[in-house]
């Protein structure tokens, strides 16, 4: 049978985008479909504009460091109008270079919204294509819970197009996304309340890494309800009156309310996937190793699939399936080793192991070597900022199973480490090894 396409991906994410070039790059004949901005959530409602805003937020503690090194007091305020335009206009030029990208590799793309008419059929705002493979990269959207009020919250993808910057925003979840957008109105001037519904911010890495941060941020202003819930958000005259149940209950006013803690659902609504073979469980697209479903030509990579929602994880696995079906070259996304980093204010980053689950895996054979201290950078400033590293390894073996930090840069130096972790570096290794000096990276090669 002969079909329209090689390769048709449906959603231009940085996942989608990914693919579709490789597969091009092999001599398939990709079309795309995309029914809003280029680039996915990443660009537009993540990763980009997120990491901008941090940066932005961290000027002020940068002006008072200053002072400490002899430069004169600087008095600034800032113009959220001008940040947040500024923002907006970088997405705008990733934008336009995606599309360069596509047009460059010479794949099409269908601006709408794209569903299956059958296994094999794609239908875009009633036109249809075909396609002998077909990729679902759609991505995953942000959901709300039904609280009384829940109308008037916003989602943390709403943050980058707020007109005004909020005064007082009460942030629902601990997780990455909550903590770092707490960590970034903070910064930018905003009085901010974490509500969690734990005892702790960050549940799933390194239990170390959670409660630095949240001391740190508690000791940066910021207000951290533990073990509560919000159950009622009402707008009133004063603002919105936010009903907080903890171990008693308590009313917090505030002019935003977002909702980070809810979690992401797969964006598989409306896709037509009834009409196909392909098999969804708990809410995502049952996939394999090699991204197939079970329809033996659909795939699907990123955060539709639910299992490692990364952007680099997409991307990686969008293009294992390309060198697998269009370039010969079989392989598979590993899982092993992946790091990952929390832009808050401290910094985390991790790859490998936690100290809980290499205990869980190999008992007492763990040992766990740390390093916290205050960075150089702020003893002539004499701020009370410290950095925590550590490492966990295996005994028996002496290979090192994780490796975390908390501090400046700490996704930088990470980024290094992980290749080391991939590799199966040993302690042995991490000794040998020089220590550039000084620097708070050595601090991974000397610890004893």
């Amino acid at each position: 049978m002969s079909y329209d396409f090689d390769l048709f991906v449906i959603g231009a994410g940085s996942g989608g985008i990914a693919t579709a070039r490789r597969a091009a790059e092999y001599g398939a004949k990709v079309g795309i479909a995309e029914f809003d901005r280029l680039g996915g959530t990443c660009v537009n409602r993540g990763c980009i504009p997120k990491k901008l805003m941090v940066y932005a937020s961290h000027f002020p503690d940068q002006f008072e460091e200053a002072q400490g090194y002899g430069w004169s007091k600087v008095h600034s305020t800032l113009d959220w109008t001008t940040m947040i335009t500024a923002v907006n206009q970088e997405t705008e030029r990733l934008n336009s270079i995606y599309q360069r990208m596509l047009d460059k590799s010479k794949v099409e793309l269908f601006q709408g919204y794209a569903k299956f008419a059958d296994s094999h059929t794609i239908d875009i705002g009633g036109r249809k294509v075909t396609a002998h493979k077909i990729l679902i990269a759609v991505g995953a959207h942000p959901v709300k819970p039904d609280i009384p009020g829940i109308e008037h919250a916003i989602t943390s993808d709403d943050i980058f197009h707020l007109k005004e910057q909020p005064k007082r925003i009460v942030i629902l979840g601990g997780g990455y996304i909550g903590v770092e957008f707490a960590c970034i109105l903070n910064g930018l001037g905003s009085e901010v309340t974490v509500v969690i519904r734990r005892d702790q911010i960050l549940r799933g890495f390194d239990a170390e890494i959670g409660s630095e941060i949240q001391q740190a941020m508690e000791k940066h202003g910021i207000r951290v309800l533990n073990n509560s819930r919000i159950i009622a958000i009402e707008k009133t005259s004063a603002g919105l009156n936010v009903t907080v149940q903890g171990e008693s209950q308590t009313s917090i006013i505030a002019d935003a309310v977002s909702l980070a803690a809810t979690g992401r659902i797969p964006n598989i609504q409306n896709l037509g996937l009834e009409n196909t073979g392909v098999a969804i469980e708990n809410g995502a697209i049952a996939v394999d190793k090699y991204s197939l479903t079970t329809e033996d030509h659909i795939f699907a990579v990123g955060d539709c699939t639910n299992r490692m929602n990364l952007t680099p994880v997409a991307i990686n696995e969008g293009r294992a399936f390309a060198d697998t079906v269009f370039g010969g070259k079989s392989r598979i996304m590993s899982y092993e080793n992946v790091p990952t980093a929390i832009f808050t204010t401290p910094e985390a980053a991790t790859v490998g192991l936690s100290e809980a689950e290499a205990r869980d895996k190999y008992g007492d054979a763990v040992k766990v070597y740390r390093s916290r201290f205050r960075p150089m950078y702020y003893t002539l400033p004499g701020r009370d900022e410290k950095t925590l590293m550590k490492l966990v390894v295996d005994q028996n073996t002496d290979k090192v199973l994780g490796a975390h930090m908390v501090g400046d840069h700490a996704a930088e130096i990470i980024q290094g480490i992980a290749i080391a972790l991939k590799t199966g570096a040993t302690k042995a290794n991490f000794d040998a090894t020089v220590g550039i000096h000084p620097s708070s990276a050595e601090e991974f090669v000397t610890m004893r």
